[in-house]
């Protein structure tokens, strides 16, 4: 074969190489896809396992992928031209396996129509029936998110009941002005979304704002985004700014979202602020403590595999209330509850503001933090019930410690510690600590409200242990206590079944005993204390002086609510106190006898008994007039020997078998004897010194 011929054989077989592409181009181009809907729609239908239909016109041009939006190119692929699709009046419809009608009528049953899809191909992917998308970009849709109480939803592109030969891979979206609605059953959420392009912005998009109601509760927000979202690279970060506000709650988060199809990573700053942080069990299903007012900011971290979902919020810091907040806590879901774990401290804690976890707050502040059932007039115990049915939702480790805590300017306590453990409906502090005064006030409380045993209410135990509580470190203010050497000790030991903290001590059983020793006390200290009781008590029987409080021993037993004093001594320069009766903590009501025996020939001598009776808001003292009190060495020394033993423990941890609460104890265990035949049962009058 000559060489002339073989260059023409070589020409003819790459120019028909050359042809064959070109004649398939111009054929593409020139070609009336329209022609090509029905199939179309059907192929895309049978990928997302749910109608699809193409309505409007259908054609096809050759574009770079870069050129359609104004996001940074990050793949080679947006430098190369691709077949684009563009498709207008598209709809989508919802999977065959949720009903036909929907709760708004006047909302169409499916779930997007679009006013113009452009679907950047590739076309050899085609080859191995597969619907390969570069970038998919929306123009003016309106979507209709949707979840039936039953928990089916229109949103998940999930068709593993039908088999397809072809599968749907998207990469990019993009979007432009349009709107979503979700309606969702579960979460009793209405929620509109209102998105429109942003012109000029380096790294949004789209800007949207939101309006609808959550949980009952009216959502507004507003927010901007990027203008393409990648699913699939993992090093395309797609930026995020909101500010959303629910009620009375505030949540502002900016940040970035990488992998939004599993969100591979989510890392954003987000502000919390609302009137309490159980309101936020409706937005995060965390269980989270009743509190004032608070506010914090901190990062956060997400991630969600096939594993399940795990968030960190670390380095936060904030305020409750008056309180200072801070520490970091982490939350991944597991079965059969997630787990929250952390540690939380504070700098300085107001008391006031652990009110409202009791419920021991105001009605004012009820109000302002959502709770509907206000305090009742005359009643002091906080009537407001735990949520008991959230304790099951979720599992708790989380530490807090407050290195101060202040109650107001002269009474300080310092330091606070707890672990707090919640374990399928059962909250253990263990232990819950306060250093008070120079000394420890240890307890460990247990809160069953998993409802195995009772559905209504929680089984409360605690244990309390007071030691070596220096009364003048506790009062530093009162110049007149400084050169008291005196302790408070004390134990508490109570088991209780209720859902408030009144109908828990309501129906208490245990013990409660305490011993002051070498100490004062006055009316001032009292009223300061909030003790107005005692401050008339008081000065009813020494009247408004600085008092000398050699010891004071008190033991009560508690039987379904009712406090009964098996002892209850007091020791003071001038005389001794028996006190008897009982204090009804269900009824807030005390019966209590207060008698005096003078150590001295004074008009105290001439008192008769005192009486507290009453409700704890407003008790009455008076006096028994047809009963004088009896002289030194008279009848009523101690009454009755009550069973002081259970007061010996508290003894043995003062300074020592020889204090002054040792030798009264000592005294009471003997029995008291009757005056002589013939002993006068009256006092003997005073002389001019006694009266002045």
């Amino acid at each position: 074969m000559s060489q002339p011929r073989r260059t023409k054989i070589v020409l003819a077989v790459v120019g028909t190489l050359f042809a064959i592409p070109a004649i398939a181009l111009i054929l593409l181009l020139n070609y009336d896809w329209n022609r090509a809907r029905p199939q179309l729609s059907a192929s895309m239908g049978e990928a997302i396992g749910r109608p699809f239909a193409i309505n409007g016109p259908l054609s096809l041009t050759w574009e770079k992928a870069g050129t359609i939006t104004s996001a940074q190119n990050t793949n080679w692929r947006d430098f190369i031209p691709w077949p684009h699709l563009v498709a207008k009046d598209v709809h989508v419809g919802n999977p065959t396996t949720m009903a036909a009608t929907t709760n708004d009528a006047s909302r169409p049953n499916e779930l997007a129509s679009i006013g113009e899809i452009s679907i950047s191909l590739n076309p050899l992917a085609l080859l191995d029936k597969t619907i390969a998308i570069p970038l998919l970009r929306f123009a003016t849709p309106v979507i209709n998110l949707r979840r039936t109480a039953d928990g089916l939803n229109n949103w998940t592109l999930d068709n593993k009941n039908k088999v397809s030969p072809w599968e749907l891979k998207v990469q990019r979206v993009a979007f432009s002005k349009g709107s979503i609605h979700l309606s969702d059953a579960i979460k009793h959420a209405d929620i509109t979304a209102d998105v429109d392009t942003i012109d000029a912005d380096p790294t949004y998009g789209v800007a949207w704002t939101l309006r609808g109601t959550y949980n009952g509760e009216r959502i507004t927000g507003a927010g901007k985004a990027g203008a393409v979202l990648s699913l699939r690279q993992q090093t395309a970060p797609f930026p995020i700014a909101a500010n959303v506000k629910m009620g009375a709650t505030s949540i502002n988060i900016d940040g970035t979202l990488t992998k939004p199809t599993d969100l591979a990573s989510l890392d954003m700053r987000l502000k919390v602020s609302g009137n309490s942080m159980a309101r936020l069990f409706a937005l995060t299903g965390l269980l989270l403590p009743e509190t004032p007012h608070f506010s914090t900011e901190g990062h956060l971290l997400g991630t969600l595999n096939a594993q399940g979902s795990h968030w960190t919020y670390e380095n936060f810091s904030g305020k409750v209330g008056s309180s200072d907040i801070g520490g970091s806590l982490d939350y991944q879901s597991r079965l059969p509850r997630g787990l929250l774990t952390g540690a939380v401290s504070s700098r300085r804690l107001q008391w006031s503001d652990m009110g409202p976890m009791i419920g021991a707050d105001s009605n004012s502040s009820k109000a302002a933090r959502g709770v509907a059932v206000a305090q009742p007039q005359g009643k002091v115990l906080p009537v407001e019930r735990f949520k008991t049915e959230r304790w099951t939702s979720i599992d708790a480790d989380v530490t807090y410690h407050a290195e101060q805590i202040i109650r107001n300017k002269s009474l300080p306590i310092s330091k606070l510690s707890t672990h707090l453990i919640l374990k399928d409906g059962v909250i253990e502090l263990s232990p819950l600590n306060f250093v008070v005064g120079g000394g420890t006030l240890v307890s460990n409380v247990t809160l069953d409200g998993s409802g195995r045993i009772d559905k209504d209410a929680i089984r409360a135990k605690l244990k309390a242990t007071a030691r070596h509580l220096k009364i003048k470190q506790l009062f530093p203010e009162f110049e007149t206590l400084q050169a008291s050497v005196g302790e408070i000790n004390g134990d508490a030991s109570l088991s209780a079944t209720g859902n408030s903290v009144a109908g828990m001590l309501g129906s208490s059983n245990g013990e409660v005993k305490s011993l002051i020793d070498q100490g004062t006390v006055s009316k001032l200290l009292l009223e300061e204390m909030g003790l107005n009781v005692g401050s008339v008590v008081l000065t009813r029987l020494f009247g408004d002086k600085q008092i000398k409080l050699n010891c004071m021993a008190s033991d009560f037993v508690v039987n379904k609510g009712v406090m009964q004093a098996r002892t209850f001594i007091i020791d003071t320069d001038t005389a001794i106190v028996h006190v008897t009766g009982s204090i009804d903590l269900s009824q807030e009501q005390m019966n209590l006898a207060l008698k005096p025996d003078s150590k001295g020939l004074r008009v105290f001598s001439l008192r008769a008994p005192l009486y507290l009776r009453g409700n704890f808001i407003n008790p009455r003292v008076s006096v028994d007039k047809g009963v004088l009190a009896m002289r030194a060495g008279g009848a009523v020394l101690l009454a009755a020997v009550a069973p002081i033993a259970a007061l010996i423990p508290l003894i043995n941890t003062g300074p020592g078998a020889s204090n002054e609460c040792a030798q009264l104890l000592a005294n009471a265990r003997v029995k008291p004897l009757a005056p002589p035949p013939g002993t006068a049962m009256h006092a003997k009058p005073e002389s001019a010194a006694n009266r002045r």
